[in-house]
């Protein structure tokens, strides 16, 4: 992979496990960037972004800035809000006068879960909580402002090795407890920060080139499952017995901020940008746990599990979304 602009990319939430892993891809890949932590660069700031445009003169910025509290939204919507939303118009705002492509990362907590059929791109939006409200405004002000140069990225069930994620929770909870409940009633795609930093990269390098078309993609792994059958892989790849994993509902767990029950994405439009999707999860997860210092035990089975059957199978321990 070749930078075909030798200006850097500019990083936003820089302290972030997908940050991170992003970082360490370009790294890898010769591609100079800017890792922006809040502290650099406030992406609620007019003032910030201004500067940090004037400072680094980057080639494309990619926004994983983002407040993701999702109970703590609903008390504070307009922190959120900030972060979430005026951020990104900020961002877009001075890409359009720089003339640059911007990569926002967004969730699939803009959709209301009512579905059974992946989300395509192009679904309508109904988010049910603050969260997801606050990140559906900052989607649409990358859309606004940057019609041809702005790139709606959105991923769900992030976990990755620079942060607190439902995989490390998980592991760390087989080694303290003889059994766990998890909820079954909740249905997404596990995505691994590794898988979508490649993502991101190889379509910011399209982006660069002109020859993947702005608009809405899905940065979430193949197939789906739910938190119960995620915990009961996780079990298996790191050798411990799936069965100690028990399935409870999630109306058991009632919290300030309600979850959509299905987060499961679509993903066609790669197809315009010359990309296949994201992997599925399970293969995934075998190359992830190694990279966060974990097994696998085992390899990943990829046809014939449970958790992919018959009709939608939320955790205690679920995390709340990274984006």
């Amino acid at each position: 992979m070749t930078a075909p602009d030798p200006r850097p990319w500019l990083v936003t939430g820089a302290g972030g496990m997908l940050a991170r892993d992003l970082l360490g891809r370009l790294a890898d890949a010769g591609i100079g960037a800017v890792a922006a932590d809040r502290a650099a660069l406030d992406v609620t700031d007019a003032d910030s972004v201004r500067a940090a445009f004037a400072a680094h003169r980057p080639a494309l910025v990619v926004n994983c800035a983002a407040r993701t509290a999702v109970d703590a939204a609903e008390e504070d919507e307009a922190g959120a809000f900030a972060v979430n939303g005026t951020g990104p118009r900020l961002l877009a705002g001075a890409c359009r006068a720089a003339g640059i492509p911007l990569l926002h990362v967004s969730t699939d907590y803009v959709f209301d879960g009512a579905g059974r059929d992946p989300y395509p791109e192009d679904a309508a939006t109904a988010p049910l909580n603050a969260y997801g409200r606050s990140k559906l405004a900052g989607e649409r002000a990358v859309l606004e402002l940057l019609p041809d140069s702005g790139y709606v990225v959105r991923t769900a069930w992030l976990y990755g090795a620079g942060g607190s994620s439902f995989v490390r929770t998980v592991i760390g909870l087989e080694r303290e407890r003889p059994t766990l409940d998890v909820v079954e009633d909740q249905w997404g795609q596990p995505t691994w920060t590794g898988d979508l930093a490649r993502q991101l990269a190889g379509l910011g390098l399209r982006a660069l080139a002109g020859t993947a078309p702005a608009g809405v993609y899905h940065g979430s792994s193949g197939g789906r499952t739910t938190w119960f059958g995620f915990c009961r892989e996780i079990f298996r790849q790191i050798g411990a017995d799936p069965d100690r994993v028990r399935p409870t509902t999630g109306d058991r767990y009632a919290r300030p901020a309600p979850r959509p029950a299905w987060s499961v994405l679509g993903h066609r439009r790669w197809r315009a940008a010359g990309m296949a999707p994201i992997r599925h999860w399970r293969t995934a997860l075998a190359e992830a746990l190694p990279a966060m210092g974990h097994g696998p035990a085992v390899p990943p089975v990829t046809t014939g599990a449970p958790a992919e059957r018959g009709a939608p199978e939320k955790a205690e321990i679920a995390c709340d979304p990274c984006a």
